[in-house]
């Protein structure tokens, strides 16, 4: 994982979900996830509904970088991490589910 000190943070123009997953010590996924799911208050998640896609939503995320130093020291409330990953396996069972049953309705459709 590359690390991240807080100026090279402040100094960056666009922060990704992977610069700052390694930032926090956490996987992409897990700031994406948090991000969409108002646990993780670095920023905001965008859902961009046209430009969805069969199988997958698009989304846009504004890191924004004093939020995310902030959040690191605990300035923001830190179990909400904890929570991310905690849940994330969840989400992402109900994510399959949703995902079959879609696979189903458009089989039946094909028929």
């Amino acid at each position: 994982m590359a690390k991240y000190t807080d100026d090279e943070i402040r100094s960056m123009s666009k922060i990704t979900c992977k610069i700052a997953g390694d930032y926090l010590g956490i996987t992409p996924m897990a700031v994406s996830i948090g991000m969409r799911n108002h646990l993780l208050p670095i920023g905001f998640a965008v859902h961009n509904e046209e430009r969805d896609r069969q199988f997958s939503e698009s989304w846009t995320y504004y890191i924004i970088g004093e939020r995310l130093i902030a959040y690191k020291y605990g300035k923001i409330n830190e179990i909400q991490v904890h929570n991310i990953e905690k849940n994330l396996s969840e989400i992402i069972s109900k994510f399959e589910e949703m995902r079959k049953d879609l696979l189903f309705i458009l089989s039946e459709d094909a028929e």
